[in-house]
């Protein structure tokens, strides 16, 4: 009987050292991996940074190449006609799949800027009095033809949700440059039509990750981070004592767990409380002097795309490495031709401030602006005043950071259809982002169920050298 007591004994022992030394050995491969997934990070910024931080500017809803900035003749002297069916046979079409199919022409007139004599929309002649600054890519195409595949793929470099957002990717990459702000912000805006286009947080999110990376979205009207002020009762000492106390528990348990989602929730606690003080006093726009106000055309507090322009400026001073701004109501199904008058009344004085505002400072040479939606609009019509979503062909705009300006890259068809030359992918424009940071998009990778997973995809992707100076 205490022969056979003391060989379970034995075994349990030997049970309890196998699994004490593959729980050793489990921690050694988390540490490993850590440091692996650094050490890429580091190996990857091996290029000229001419980008410090990047405002990304979404149009939420798939905003009209044909009514913003690609002039298209050809359209207009089709307007009605039917669509010649060698560009569309076969084609994925959203909402329009198996109608008859008749050209729509553009609803605007066109006019020329700059020393290049740029033809864009009429709508747009504060941005046209700085297109000398702007790039515009009229060969653009993406793969998804649906809001929501068509957001996560141009924010992620996929269709299917779960991967890390590029504003994740960069500041996994470069870290943030500001002590008491998130490396990562997001504004939201909605436009006078009323079309509240769903966007989803994880848009913004960290994906596989450490999620100290996510967005972190700011309210630009009202209390700009629910919660951030302390209850009542409850002074700002109280409040860090409380931060210490909790920090100091999660650390100890962390030199047993080793887990990275412990650092960050440390880290996150640290930054919330220095966000109570930092915050209020960065979104109050009222601080801002009157000409720069009158410059973009906003109110303090109106939470207008004006006044998160002048937020997306004021965080890039503070330090922010990715400010993605989203203004929404694009999704012109419907009378796109006062639809677009409406944008262009929202967003043309305060893009031209933007670029004014960060070159008057000094900050356009180092911050990288793009202008994009998830994806345009057919040149065909839908119910008559409108225009169905469409993916092989749109255009975006780039400024700032070593970007070309006053010049147009690639270009769509006659009708508008499909880019034709120098066509290029949301791939290409993630890869040149990170160019411009100074990050190889193809050695900038993070091991993820086996895989080296990076941003701009693993199908073939490039720089896109041409607009670059």
């Amino acid at each position: 009987m205490k022969s056979l007591e003391l060989e379970q004994c034995l075994a349990q022992q030997a049970t309890r050292r196998a699994f004490l030394g593959r729980a050793a050995q489990g921690v050694g491969v988390l540490a490993l991996t850590s440091l692996e997934h650094s050490l890429q990070a580091q190996e990857a910024r091996t290029l000229p940074q001419k980008a410090k931080r990047v405002i990304w500017l979404t149009m939420a809803g798939g905003p009209s190449h044909l009514e913003t900035f690609d002039p298209k003749p050809k359209l207009a002297e089709m307007h009605g006609k039917p669509m010649p069916e060698s560009l569309t046979k076969g084609q994925q079409i959203a909402q329009l799949q198996g109608q008859k199919l008749f050209c729509f022409a553009p609803q605007h007139p066109f006019a020329r800027f700059g020393k290049n004599q740029i033809e864009i929309c009429a709508l747009f002649p504060n941005l046209g009095s700085v297109i000398d600054e702007i790039c515009f890519i009229r060969s653009m195409t993406t793969d998804a033809i649906n809001h929501d595949p068509a957001h996560m793929f141009m924010n992620t470099g996929s269709q299917i949700a779960g991967r890390p957002s590029m504003g994740a990717w960069v500041t996994y990459g470069l870290g943030s440059m500001a002590k008491d702000l998130p490396g990562f912000v997001v504004l939201t805006s909605l436009g006078q039509g009323g079309q509240n286009q769903p966007i989803a947080a994880r848009q913004w999110s960290s994906g596989f990750l450490p999620s100290k990376y996510q967005g972190v979205q700011l309210r630009g009207k009202g209390d700009p981070v629910l919660y951030l002020a302390n209850p009542k009762g409850v002074s700002r000492t109280q409040q860090e004592v409380d931060i210490q106390t909790i920090n100091a528990l999660n650390r100890q348990y962390n030199t047993v767990a080793d887990d990275p989602e412990i650092a960050t929730r440390i880290a996150q606690y640290e930054l919330a409380f220095q966000m109570q003080a930092s915050v209020p006093a960065l979104m109050d726009i009222s601080q801002e002097k009157p000409e720069t106000l009158e410059l973009y055309g906003c109110r303090p507090g109106d939470g207008s795309f004006a006044s998160n322009c002048l937020l997306a400026r004021r965080l890039a001073e503070k330090g922010v490495r990715f400010i993605q701004l989203y203004h929404k109501d694009w999704d012109h199904h419907g009378d796109i031709k006062e639809g677009i008058r409406l944008k262009a009344l929202e967003i043309d004085r305060a893009c031209m401030a933007l670029i004014t505002d960060l070159k008057q400072r000094g900050m356009l040479d180092d911050t990288l602006i793009v202008w994009a939606g998830e994806f345009s609009r057919t040149p065909m019509s839908q119910g008559g005043s409108g225009r169905d979503h469409h993916n092989k062909a749109m255009t975006v705009w780039l400024a700032g950071a070593g970007v070309r300006g006053g010049m147009v890259h690639g270009s769509s068809d006659e009708l508008g259809y499909a880019a034709v030359e120098n066509v290029t992918t949301v791939h290409d424009l993630h890869a040149t982002m990170l160019h411009q940071l100074g990050i190889r998009h193809d050695s900038f990778t993070y091991k993820f169920q086996g895989l080296d997973a990076r941003l701009s995809g693993v199908e073939p992707s490039q720089v896109i050298k041409d607009i670059l100076v």
